[in-house]
């Protein structure tokens, strides 16, 4: 089985937020860049499918040379090789179509990607690159197991849990509680340095957007202690201040 994992590279949740040129592009000044949490599970979910039943795990993520370092930790938790597509991610549909390009040529028989990236949170990928592959989708998976031929999932809705099966090819995007994240140990870390970084052109597919400016969420403000003898108060200001009701 071919397995191809979608990886976004991240900030890490600590970081500290900033912009430069007149708030038009992200500051990655001191920044400490990760692999997007939930594409972590994806791939730990791929290997532990391809180590139980054979296949590789390749990785591939759409963003320039500064990526790579992150990448190679996918390399070190144990993938066969990656693909860095040479381009900025501008938006969900310009990434799905970066990706369906590589996966339609690398015949690949199923496509990982994470429920959503932290930092965006467009939740937007799977199922646009689903559509360009005229693949089936099974979204945010809790349980996941495949064989030659099929993909079956688990996952959490209103009120429960179900399972669904397809056909492979398939996308599946992982959600948490999939797997715990596989640590890359010293001999992962190692080896990780002479497997394949292949880099690839962008297409031109879907490039219609540009970001005008960013910025900063309001300040949280102070917060208001009511006594818990006057209640009322605090159904007053609810309603009438932050018009909750």
């Amino acid at each position: 089985m071919k397995i191809l994992v979608c990886v976004s590279v991240v900030p890490d949740t600590t970081t500290k937020i900033t912009f430069t040129d007149n708030d038009s592009q992200f500051n990655k000044a001191g920044v400490q860049f990760i692999i997007n949490p939930y594409d972590e599970l994806s791939l730990t979910r791929a290997l532990e499918i391809t180590e139980a039943s054979g296949g590789t795990v390749s990785v591939i993520t759409v963003g320039e040379a500064d990526t790579e370092p992150v990448i190679r930790k996918a390399l070190a938790m144990g993938a066969t090789d990656a693909i860095r597509v040479d381009a900025s991610p501008k938006d969900g549909m310009y990434v799905a179509a970066q990706i369906a390009v590589q996966a339609k040529s690398g015949e690949y028989d199923l496509v990982l990607t994470g429920r959503e990236s932290i930092d965006y949170n467009g939740g937007q990928v799977q199922g646009l690159l689903a559509e360009m592959l005229n693949w089936p989708l099974i979204n945010v998976a809790t349980e996941l197991d495949a064989d030659a031929s099929t993909v079956k999932a688990t996952r959490d809705i209103d009120g429960g849990r179900e399972t669904l099966s397809c056909a492979l090819p398939a996308v599946v995007s992982a959600q948490k509680d999939l797997c715990e994240p596989r640590i890359p140990n010293m001999r992962g870390i190692m080896m990780a340095r002479s497997k394949p970084l292949n880099v690839v052109p962008a297409t031109e597919k879907y490039d219609y957007t540009s970001i005008t400016s960013y910025e900063l969420p309001p300040a949280k403000s102070g917060v208001k202690m009511i006594d818990a003898a006057k209640a009322e108060e605090l159904m007053d200001l609810l309603h009438s201040t932050e018009k909750l009701f």
